[in-house]
């Protein structure tokens, strides 16, 4: 049951740092940003519902935000250190 919303916070988030303006992962997904933000609040909204089906209310909402979070936070640092390794010190 955890799995039925890790995955889809783990996606949003993907979804989220894909649609921005600053990733670096995949620059030939911007033309598709708002698809992939509406993927990406389709996913969301999945993950905060089987948590709370889950978990209850406020443990399912804490424990999808808090899976989203990470993934938010974690996106920009990959994108970083994947720069970094490929010669381009500057990511920002």
């Amino acid at each position: 049951m955890t799995l039925l919303y890790l995955l889809p916070a783990l996606l949003a988030g993907i979804a989220f740092h894909l649609a921005s303006a600053h990733q670096r992962l995949r620059p030939g997904l911007r033309p598709h940003k708002r698809a992939l933000r509406a993927f990406a609040w389709a996913s969301a909204v999945l993950s905060a519902a089987a948590a709370v089906a889950a978990l209850g209310v406020w443990a399912g909402l804490f424990a999808a935000l808090t899976a989203l979070m990470l993934v938010l936070v974690l996106m920009p640092c990959l994108d970083a250190w994947r720069q970094q390794r490929g010669g381009h010190a500057d990511v920002g």
